[in-house]
């Protein structure tokens, strides 16, 4: 089975319902991000910072996987479909993927702030006086601006194995995520599905643009690759 390698931003969740900060110039639901998506913003206002987590979780759930998300897991009937994406919401796994790498970290965890290693599903508030077995104070499980991508290593790994890629919903501007497409084998061809598409210089691969929504791309992508068979 032939293996499809799908990177996946802010634009496949937006249909959805979620919002990102770069749709209200740099302002995320009304914060600098950098005050709720930092690890000095955190220090400097702890409360500040769960409460804006604690929002996003609670907002999760009322929405629902859309089209696009449902698409791809459906394509799992034809391929070998592995799913990196930067988004942090579980919309992925609800539509019915199962091979996902969160680059950002998840929305429904918790890690410990003095190990990285230590980590719990959560589906309710995260309050000051929450710790872990250690008595470590928990915090939001989402890779904030100047930490780390742990992830970064399996998802290029992956990306390497690729028979096909595409990328849908993402301008392409945030690094490492952003470098991912240069990992493919120069051979492959690479699908970007955005209604206002980054460019895209010195990629040696085939590239094929589909300058429509998510919803509407991920449609016209099944049928190419089905037809690609």
């Amino acid at each position: 089975m032939k293996k499809l390698v799908v990177l996946t931003g802010a634009g496949i969740s937006a249909e959805s319902g979620i919002k990102t900060f770069r749709d209200a110039d740099g302002l995320w639901e009304g914060h600098d991000v950098m005050e709720v998506a930092s690890p000095e913003g955190f220090r400097k206002n702890p409360e500040l910072v769960l409460d804006f987590y604690n929002k996003r979780r609670a907002q999760l759930k009322e929405v629902q996987p859309n089209k696009a998300h449902l698409i791809l897991a459906q394509l799992e009937a034809y391929f070998e479909v592995h799913i990196v994406t930067q988004n942090v919401d579980d919309l992925h796994e609800r539509a019915g993927s199962k091979n996902i790498i969160h680059l950002h970290g998840e929305l429904l965890k918790v890690r410990s702030i003095n190990n990285t290693t230590i980590f719990y599903e959560w589906t309710t508030d995260i309050k000051m006086g929450d710790t872990d077995k250690h008595g470590s104070q928990l915090r939001p499980h989402i890779v904030w601006f100047g930490e780390e991508v742990p992830e970064i290593e399996n998802a290029l790994t992956i990306v390497e194995q690729a028979d096909y890629l595409a990328v849908v919903g993402t301008s392409l501007q945030v690094y490492p995520a952003a470098g991912l497409i240069n990992y493919a084998k120069q051979h492959i061809p690479v699908f970007y599905i955005d209604p206002k598409p980054a460019t895209i210089y010195d990629l040696p691969n085939p590239l094929e643009i589909i300058s429509l929504s998510a919803t509407e791309g991920m449609e016209v992508l099944r049928e190419k690759l089905v037809e690609m068979l």
